[in-house]
């Protein structure tokens, strides 16, 4: 299921067992670029669930729990409640995946812009560096956010490569700005294809402009290189050819 609420408004996320043999109910919430983490639990033969981890200290959460039900009910939604709610229903030590939520609460005062600062006309050859640097504008969205560095080329599907968190803030930009630059050496070919550069916070997960990396420069000294050597054995051809035709033939086949 998708919820999408304002911040501030209320949300009930329901759960039913499938199977009145279940004994244990569990919600996970996993929020974008991090691990599911526990959020809450019931044991059917108790009269009310608990909370976990630092979510039991939040009276925003209440659960609604009785024979055959474990209801999460969230008040006062906040950008942070943003998140893929799990609800897991246990029986004869098997789990099962009741229900799932994708909740995304938004503040219309907050926003987040990712952009990926690249030129892709650079010659760059075998051997050489090259920084790709992304800005990351996150406007009055200041929680935490992760950096994500993603790879596309023609032999392989998109495929992730490098991920960060620690902002380096750029003292010519706005507060709320940090730069992330992912760094390589010695260039070779396989390192050709196109970099995206994704940014996951306050529920949301956006993607920069993509940053082609070409190795086009090695090619080209090839293929230059190769000409001259052709101009070159042409004139000795020709040079040659005014002594005898036999010896033109032996030379230039």
């Amino acid at each position: 299921h998708f919820k999408s609420l304002a911040v501030g408004q209320d949300v009930t996320l329901r759960c039913f067992s499938k199977h009145n043999q279940t004994t244990f109910y569990y919600w996970y919430k996993q929020t974008l670029g991090q691990r599911p983490r526990l959020f809450s639990e019931f044991y059917k033969h108790e009269s009310q669930g608990r909370l976990n981890n630092d979510f039991k200290n939040d009276q925003r959460f209440q659960l609604e729990n009785g024979d055959g039900k474990n209801h999460l009910m969230i008040s006062n939604a906040q950008t942070s409640d943003s998140g893929t709610y799990y609800c897991v229903g246990v029986y004869s030590y098997a789990y099962e995946f009741h229900e799932g939520y994708s909740v995304l609460v938004e503040d219309s005062s907050s926003y987040i812009q990712t952009s990926v600062d690249q030129s892709s006309s650079e010659n760059i050859h075998t051997g050489d560096s090259v920084t790709l640097n992304c800005t990351v504008h996150t406007g009055s969205c200041d929680g935490e956010h992760r950096v994500y560095w993603f790879k596309d080329s023609e032999d392989s599907h998109p495929g992730l490569i490098y991920t960060h968190d620690q902002c380096e803030k750029n003292n010519n930009m706005q507060t709320h700005s940090c730069v992330y630059e992912l760094h390589m050496k010695n260039l070779t070919e396989s390192h050709a294809g196109i970099y995206y550069c994704a940014v996951a916070s306050c529920g949301h997960i956006l993607f920069g402009n993509r940053t082609k990396l070409d190795l086009t420069g090695d090619v080209l000294v090839v293929f230059l290189l190769f000409l001259l050597w052709k101009i070159n054995k042409r004139n000795n051809c020709t040079s040659t050819g005014t002594q005898t035709s036999f010896t033109v033939l032996h030379v230039c086949s």
